[in-house]
């Protein structure tokens, strides 16, 4: 039987306009979530005891943040390419552009392998159901760059399992909506033996972020469904956590005890609006749903 949970909003964004929410990464060292948006061009870092936010403009699109060994010091995965960050003074440093040649193209989702190498998709921006222009990067500990995958559509959903030897890969694209897994390799950084983890044809949403719990379960946010599920490391939903918002894109444990799953979405704007009938939309919730998270792995640790 399929648990049921719901989640609560602990940030509250209102209005017109943006956020875009993606990437949530618990820092446990200073006890605060790092997030991104998007299209706002920031990488925020919210406290959840006091409710305070805060935002450091990185001056262009910004799919996912990483940690670094000093607190503050950040990687970041944006439109041109991969960067150092200070989030104090906003200061970037340029480590790789992996992709020079292909402006329409951007950095989207990314994750730390548990032996501090940094992976991260790429995808077409804007996009369309066809598009196969996305690939699968690695960023090795002494910032060399080298491309693992091509032909994807929306790389999303980078996971490692607690043992360290299966890597989760995502594609959210409308056509493709499949999770897959891969034989991981942690002292080699290598992936073999792809496989479907699971497909979401017919479900609602599609699979954009996700992340791994202690038990070996794996969280994907079912973006355009309003849900985050997990799957039994069999592939199987077993829990379903409902949102009051369509778009969740991504999903990270936190808190003291990592027993928090805290949820970023996407609010639309122009002729796809949909925060007048979803106010919440773009929004930060979070639930605890009865499981520990892995600790967040740091780049270059």
């Amino acid at each position: 039987m399929t648990r049921r949970l719901a989640a609560e909003c602990v940030l509250p964004i209102r209005g017109g306009g943006g956020p875009k929410g993606e990437s949530p990464v618990w820092d446990a060292r200073l006890r605060k979530l790092y997030w991104v948006d998007i299209d706002g061009h920031a990488v925020h870092r919210f406290d959840p005891v006091t409710q305070l936010d805060e935002a450091c403009d990185v001056g262009e699109q910004v799919g996912s943040v990483a940690l670094r060994p000093d607190t503050g010091q950040l990687l970041i995965a944006t439109r041109s390419g991969l960067h150092f960050l200070d989030f104090a003074t906003g200061d970037k440093h340029l480590v790789c552009s992996p992709e020079p040649g292909m402006p329409l193209n951007r950095m989207n989702d990314g994750r730390c392998d548990p032996s501090g190498r940094f992976w991260v998709g790429s995808m077409r921006d804007p996009s369309s159901p066809s598009d196969r222009y996305g690939a699968l990067y690695k960023l090795e500990r002494d910032s060399s760059c080298s491309q693992v995958l091509a032909g994807l559509g929306t790389s999303n959903g980078l996971a490692f399992s607690p043992d360290a030897k299966t890597m989760y890969l995502s594609d959210s694209n409308t056509m493709v909506r499949t999770i897959w897994t891969f034989d991981f390799d942690a002292a080699a950084g290598t992936i073999s033996n792809r496989r479907i983890f699971a497909h979401t044809h017919g479900l609602d949403g599609r699979p954009d972020g996700g992340c791994c719990d202690a038990d070996g379960g794996y969280w994907s946010a079912h973006i355009d469904g309003g849900q985050v599920v997990r799957y039994d490391p069999a592939g199987k939903s077993d829990t379903t956590v409902t949102l009051p918002v369509k778009w969740p894109s991504m999903c990270a444990f936190g808190g003291p005890r990592l027993d928090t799953l805290f949820i970023t979405t996407i609010r639309r704007s122009g002729a796809q609006a949909d925060w007048p009938e979803q106010p919440l939309a773009g929004s930060l919730f979070a639930c605890v749903p009865g499981v520990r998270g892995l600790p967040e792995s740091v780049f270059g640790a």
